[in-house]
């Protein structure tokens, strides 16, 4: 089986810590690197956010009719103006902190986001928004092509994925990726403590410091061990950090407040990934209940990232920060016989950060179950999709990261009259 770095690093980082000095050209490396720059963090909503429960056309007496059990009732939307086809939408009443990054002119929601003939399945569909390659899902993600021409060296901590595997967005061909879904738990593992634990440390740096330019094989393992306990101090640091607000103390607001920390500690590192699940509301999706599945979500989702968004202004940092946000596919209109939404098509992205033009971007669909409306498909049962997810990409590659869209996508989806930041 071929071994990859970033299958030494994922697997094997949790072997190793490094309490010493790094070598000088990886310390150089990072202070180098480590300079205040532009942070992307990719917030993905895994299992398919039903997007029509997220951002609801409460006027469209087609969303009532068709969800006579799960809908959002309309006194309790959070009302944030008409589209440009004059449509009312609001937010779900749980989505109280993005109402106010809203307000702050922060936020912009982009409405009937996907890809023509959406395939409806998880591990398709999250390959296709991985690669952003509806015809052909195969090779490195979006963000790893990205990686892979960034000029040499590239800091072992350019990507944060606060999972244990490596999303496929940020596979790439010659970057290693960091799965630290625990600062804590990102240590040398030793038996011994101590005086011993730290002679083990250094011999471990040691070994790892030869590089035998006869055994490619050994040199590789041991240029990748160098990598790892690279990273190592500088992510110990982010655990040393204290927000000026308080998180959640679930998964995700742990895992944004982790990223807040890389951060504000500066450590070198530029996209960051942190991923949320449970969207795959096939049944008892209640949107409306205290305690309903989807009231779940959206209060989780909402408290993380209000969190999130309130530390990093108080630090200075929300000019510096784009969060990018999608899920796989949204959900059928009508609801099934188990209180829930099946997979559907077209779904909702949004884009948050100090340099965001907020607002609406495209029309909502008329939710008139005719299998004419131009808005639907599959006979009006699923949102046809408007905005081409990878225009939203293009803008991320181009206006974020600097780097040259069309050829990471393979083709030109830039579109004028998107400007979303």
């Amino acid at each position: 089986m071929k071994l990859t770095r970033r299958d030494f690093i994922r697997d094997g980082v949790a072997a190793f810590t490094v309490g010493f000095a790094a070598p000088a050209f990886l310390t150089d490396l990072a202070r180098a690197q480590g300079s205040r720059g532009r942070n992307l963090v990719v917030l993905y909503l895994s299992g398919g956010n039903d997007a029509l429960s997220t951002l609801i056309s409460y006027t469209d007496p087609f969303y009532y009719s068709r969800r006579p059990t799960i809908a959002v009732p309309a006194a309790t939307v959070l009302q944030i103006g008409t589209d440009s086809s004059g449509l009312p939408l609001g937010l779900h009443p749980q989505l109280t902190g993005l109402k106010t990054i809203w307000d702050e002119g922060r936020l912009a929601l982009v409405q009937r986001a996907g890809y023509q003939n959406s395939s409806r399945s998880h591990f398709l569909g999250t390959d296709i928004w991985s690669t952003a390659n509806p015809n052909s899902s195969q090779g490195p993600g979006w963000l790893g092509r990205y990686l892979d021409a960034l000029p040499d060296p590239v800091d072992p901590l350019i990507a944060w994925n606060t999972l244990r595997e490596v999303p496929r967005s940020l596979l790439s061909r010659t970057v290693s990726i960091a799965a630290i879904p625990n600062v804590a738990g990102y240590t040398f593992a030793s038996p011994n403590t101590g005086a011993e634990a730290g002679s083990e440390r250094t011999a471990a740096l040691r070994i790892a410091s030869h590089v035998p330019v006869d055994r490619p094989h050994l040199a590789f393992v041991n240029d990748s061990a160098l990598s790892a306990m690279a990273t190592l101090d500088r992510v110990a640091a982010v655990g040393t950090y204290q927000p000026t607000v308080t998180y959640p103390t679930d998964g995700f607001g742990q895992a944004l407040r982790a990223i807040a920390g890389a951060m504000a500690k500066q450590i070198g590192t530029q996209i960051y990934w942190v991923q949320t699940g449970g969207y795959d509301t096939h049944a008892q999706q209640n949107p409306v209940a205290a305690n309903g599945a989807y009231t779940n979500l959206m209060r989780t989702l909402n408290n993380g990232v209000s969190a999130f968004y309130r530390d990093l202004t108080n630090l200075g940092l929300l000019n510096d920060t784009l969060i990018v946000q999608f899920s796989e596919f949204g959900r059928r209109i009508g609801e099934n016989g188990s209180t829930g939404t099946d997979h559907g098509a077209a779904g909702l992205m949004m884009l948050i950060g100090g340099m965001v033009r907020g607002g609406l971007y495209g029309t909502a669909a008329s939710l008139q179950p005719d299998p004419q409306n131009p808005t639907l498909e599959n006979n009006g049962n699923d949102v046809r999709h408007e905005t081409d997810f990878r225009s939203v990409y293009a803008q991320v590659i181009d206006n974020w990261l600097g780097a040259d869209s069309g050829s990471l996508l393979g083709g030109n989806f830039r579109r004028p009259d998107l400007q979303l930041m």
